[in-house]
């Protein structure tokens, strides 16, 4: 096994681990085990299981666009069907388990951001980097949404739906809190484009 390899190794077994046990819940014997790794070759990389869990977070930020955009991107070349899409790609991956982990950076940012400034700026840049996908899509499609329409804050209430509908689902074991969230967002986007509609007759209101 390469340098490289072994990093991605343990990267991706502590990434696993700590989803499903928590960080405080994972000991550096257990990722050692599962990594199939020694201790040298974990400490070679990462001094501390701090430094651990910085890399883990990294490592989701990488894999943003490849393992989570780019997939919904090929789906669909409809901007604002990109955003449902995803919604719905978060679903088809959490509900096999019935939500029971939940989403691995909110549980992160949950269980350490006030303890480890650290993960906080990490956490955030992992959320930036979704919402800034998002709000991209949402400036691609034009005059689809009223042009007063803030695409950053639009963007940030979709990652708010998303989070905020994976914690309840988790909290229920079941996806119905999700759903019901994704369509109220359906319904607020939907209004969107028809005020924009509107907007665009001959006479229409624009602010």
């Amino acid at each position: 096994m390469t340098t490289a390899e072994t990093k991605d190794r343990i990267l991706e077994t502590a990434a696993r681990l700590f989803h499903e046990q928590g960080f405080n819940g994972t000991g550096v014997s257990t990722i050692l085990r599962e990594a199939d790794v020694n201790a040298g070759s974990l400490y070679h990389f990462f001094p501390s299981k701090e430094a651990l869990l910085l890399g883990v977070l990294e490592r989701y930020r990488h894999l943003l666009h490849p393992v989570v955009m780019a997939p919904v991107e090929a789906a669909t070349e409809d901007p604002i069907g990109r955003v449902f899409a995803l919604l719905q790609q978060y679903r088809d991956w959490f509900a096999p388990l019935n939500f029971t982990m939940g989403c691995p950076i909110g549980n992160l940012a949950l269980e350490l951001a006030d303890s480890l400034p650290g993960v906080r700026e990490l956490v955030r840049a992992n959320f930036d980097g979704w919402s800034g996908f998002v709000e991209k899509w949402l400036k691609e499609a034009g005059d689809r949404l009223p042009a007063d329409a803030d695409r950053g804050q639009l963007a940030h209430l979709v990652l708010t739906v998303m989070e905020g509908g994976l914690m309840q689902a988790r909290a229920r074991a079941s996806a119905e809190p999700y759903d019901a969230s994704v369509r109220q967002l359906r319904r607020y986007f939907d209004l969107l484009e028809d005020q924009a509609a509107r907007q665009r007759r001959p006479g229409g209101r624009r602010r």
